[in-house]
């Protein structure tokens, strides 16, 4: 893995990170997700081409250690062996949930940067919330500071990849689909990472840092591409936005001159008039 460290201020720095967290509840065999706490956060500096300038990863240390029960609803508590051995080994740091906020500012400092993308990021940015409110008895109310711009990488995907017949058909052959009266294709990290790795036998690791790193390689995926896409967490979905430019440009056109054009993503024909001046 290759890491680019001079920072270049015509670059446009994106944190991309990821969280694991415990507190999860299961209320009448549904799982309730509403009010988890953060035990492992890690992420990475990258860009729109997904090189890699600097990573960090961390465990809360208020929630791994000094919450040990609270941490056997983790939904991935086995894991916890391996993380004690990693720390043990030296491989993973534990620190203040403090101190973390603290070193994740100075890296947005350190880059200029007020871009940060998570896959479903509603999840991380409402449990990264929940925990600071948790801990702080709500005297710090927010992890990201005023400003912040979040993306989702799930949006993304949404918008570049899972509408291509390619990741349907791809989908429905290896039965990644949804449960639905009529089934859609899943955009889980772990999914889309096989489909754009060819990979059927990836297996996510479902740890911070570690998880970083495929999503961080599936939003250079959509950059890629080229494509109208929707990035900002409350951001509008771009699915079919040349086809709305096209409707458009025939509500504003009053000369009528028929051309016929197959509208992108539709199977019917559409007809569209245009000026005289411009045909």
């Amino acid at each position: 893995m290759r890491y680019y460290g001079k920072i270049d201020k015509r670059v446009h720095y994106i944190i991309v990170m990821d969280t694991e967290t415990c507190n999860t509840l299961d209320i009448d065999g549904k799982l309730d997700m509403s009010n988890v706490f953060v035990y492992d956060i890690g992420w990475q500096v990258t860009d729109k081409r997904g090189r890699i300038y600097d990573e960090k990863s961390y465990l809360a240390r208020e929630i791994f250690e000094w919450e040990q029960d609270l941490m056997k609803s983790a939904y991935y508590a086995d894991k916890i062996p391996q993380y004690l051995q990693e720390v043990a080994e030296g491989k993973r740091v534990i620190e203040s949930f403090y101190n973390i906020r603290k070193d994740f500012l100075d890296t947005m400092e350190r880059y200029n940067t007020k871009t940060v993308a998570a896959h479903n990021m509603r999840f991380d940015n409402k449990a990264t919330a929940n925990t600071q409110r948790w801990l702080t008895k709500s005297k710090y109310r927010f992890f990201f500071p005023y400003g912040t711009e979040l993306w989702d990488t799930m949006k993304m995907a949404n918008d570049v990849i899972a509408t291509t017949p390619s990741y349907k058909n791809f989908c429905l052959e290896n039965g990644f689909v949804t449960k639905h009266k009529k089934p859609r294709p899943r955009v889980t990290a772990e999914i889309l990472y096989r489909y754009i790795t060819k990979d059927l036998d990836f297996v996510e690791s479902h740890t911070g840092l570690e998880d970083v790193n495929i999503e961080r390689q599936i939003m250079a995926y959509c950059f890629a591409k080229k494509k109208p896409m929707a990035k900002g967490l409350y951001e509008k979905s771009k699915r079919g936005a040349e086809y709305r430019v096209i409707k458009e440009l025939c509500a504003t056109i009053s000369e009528e001159v028929p051309i016929v054009v197959p509208p992108i993503e539709k199977r019917e024909y559409i007809q569209v008039r245009f000026a005289p001046s411009l045909v």
